[in-house]
């Protein structure tokens, strides 16, 4: 099995390179109900997962137990606010990281001190404050991921040229999981290497 490795690194390169927050100004003013909102969290989040023809973004049951747990604020007349999407966004990105438990300890202070509240900081703010960072720790990721994949061709010189080249995507593959804990290529399920 051969491995054009520097095709690797330019794929993985590119797919981070189309890591992209929703837009605060995406989301809708006007509040929506539940299918609409399932809807809207499909449309702009499907190119963040790794399986875009399988993998579920969101459901109704998932809204319903976020709600029971108390992840997420119930709606009004069964209506969901800017805020409660907001509050969604966080909790998907969360989970690709967190325990139900630990986004529950991270996001209830924000939703019992910010949710519907109009002035600063809000949540509108604190969602524009978090991803407005997005594009430098891309940046830096992209920086990272390189110097892993130069120094993983460092490693593993003393074994077969068979075996060689497949530890050394493992070491690279590794190495880049460790660093990707709690970074955006985490969160956005794409690996380091």
């Amino acid at each position: 099995m051969t491995i054009d490795k520097d095709d690797l690194l330019n794929s993985i390169l590119e797919s981070i390179g189309r890591i992209e927050s929703i837009k605060l100004e995406d989301i809708p003013n006007i509040d929506l109900y539940m299918d609409q909102v399932t809807t809207f969290m499909d449309r702009k989040l499907k190119p963040t997962t790794r399986k875009p023809d399988e993998d579920k973004i969101l459901t109704k049951t998932m809204i319903n137990n976020y709600a029971k747990n108390d992840l997420l604020p119930p709606p009004v007349k069964k209506k969901y606010s800017k805020e409660h999407i907001l509050m969604l966004i966080f909790i998907y990105y969360c989970k690709g990281m967190l325990s139900i438990n630990d986004i529950q300890t991270l996001l209830n202070p924000l939703a019992e001190r910010y949710f519907q509240k109009t002035s600063e900081p809000n949540l509108s703010s604190i969602y524009e404050e978090v991803f407005g960072m997005e594009e430098e720790q891309i940046a830096g990721l992209k920086k990272d991921i390189i110097e892993k994949f130069a120094m993983s061709k460092k490693t593993f010189t003393d074994v077969p040229e068979e075996d060689q080249e497949i530890l050394q995507l493992f070491s690279c593959e590794a190495s880049g999981y460790e660093a990707a804990s709690g970074s955006a290529c985490r969160r956005n399920g794409t690996r380091a290497c």
